[in-house]
């Protein structure tokens, strides 16, 4: 699957909340995020940590599509072979800033993607692994199959502000209506694949060295209509929110939550951009909420939009006095 423009528009939506501060007063001077920059902060943090662990997970994809031995499907090796160092081990050059091994330990296949530093033309640089880990005999085309994912001090660098998050912790990557993304476009049409990520342990370290750790609970459906379509939701439940895909503390020390109110949609057939969704990010100094796939009225585009370019609309609620600020930009 093509993954350079898709990585390129995570990258930009992951300013959404740098994009809001520079459109918002500070109403208070607190350092315990109740003011609105902290809100503004949290949201950015929110929106990188979800757009980086799911260019993560595309890696992830990447390196277990090009390993004939992990999907179980010929047709995989075929059209993604280009570097194999032997049968069954993946291609080490399938990902732009990274190289992909495999090894064997402990009972268990490991698919390792180390990541170089490399700028690829995305305004950021990732350094740090990911670990895929399986049982030997597992495929992951199986209905069910589940791999274990670890982020290996993953340090993403925003090269506009220069500053880095780092990720460390564990991933239960599940495929739960099996198959393989590979295979999909020569599916019957509206046959779909899904897969689900959860974490309990998800270590975030911010640019300001403050340590939290995340939960993570959320749905990726992969579909085939003149071109790839990714449909994001979250599984998780809270009182009366459902549709929630992150959850934890805030960097301030705030609970927050991340609520995919609309699913996101990704479409490969639209330059891979996302063409809806609508998502809430909210703790207790207010909600941002963000809507994809419009036009520059803000209402919803079509696809392709006229022009090539979407824009989202960002809607801010204080929740000291009810006011709500709202502007829209392209992305």
């Amino acid at each position: 699957m093509k993954t350079a423009t898709l990585y390129r528009f995570l990258f930009v939506i992951a300013f959404t909340g740098i994009l809001a501060s520079c459109n918002k007063n500070n109403s208070a001077n607190s350092n315990n995020g109740s003011s609105n920059t902290d809100l503004q902060t949290t949201s950015d943090d929110a929106t990188r940590v979800s757009t980086e662990t799911d260019a993560a997970f595309d890696d992830v994809n990447t390196a277990m599509v090009t390993n004939y031995s992990v999907t179980g499907a010929a047709l995989g090796r075929e059209l993604m072979q280009r570097v194999l160092d032997g049968p069954g081990n993946a291609d080490s050059t399938a990902i732009c800033d990274a190289v992909i091994t495999l090894d064997t330990a402990n009972g268990n296949r490991q698919i390792t993607i180390t990541y170089n530093g490399t700028n690829c033309a995305l305004d950021r640089t990732r350094t740090g692994s990911i670990t895929i880990t399986w049982p030997i005999g597992q495929l992951w085309r199986d209905s069910g199959a589940v791999v274990t994912v670890t982020f290996n001090s993953l340090a993403i660098t925003r090269l506009l502000d220069n500053k880095t998050i780092t990720l460390n912790g564990t991933h239960t990557y599940t495929n739960v209506s099996g198959g393989s993304l590979i295979d999909l476009p020569n599916e019957p049409a509206g046959s779909a694949i899904t897969h689900t990520i959860t974490s309990n342990n998800m270590q975030i370290t911010f640019d300001n060295g403050t340590q939290r750790t995340w939960n993570v609970d959320r749905q990726r459906v992969f579909t085939y209509s003149g071109g790839y379509v990714i449909t994001t939701g979250g599984l998780h439940t809270s009182g009366s929110t459902s549709g929630i895909s992150e959850w934890g503390t805030d960097r301030f020390g705030n609970s927050f939550t991340i609520d995919i109110v609309q699913p996101r949609v990704i479409t490969e057939a639209c330059d891979w951009q996302m063409t809806a969704g609508e998502v809430a990010i909210a703790n207790a100094a207010g909600t941002t909420t963000v809507t994809y796939g419009l036009n520059a009225a803000g209402t919803a585009a079509s696809c392709p939009v006229n022009g090539g370019t979407y824009y989202f609309e960002l809607s801010w609620t204080a929740a000291a006095n009810g006011k709500t600020y709202s502007f829209i930009l392209p992305y």
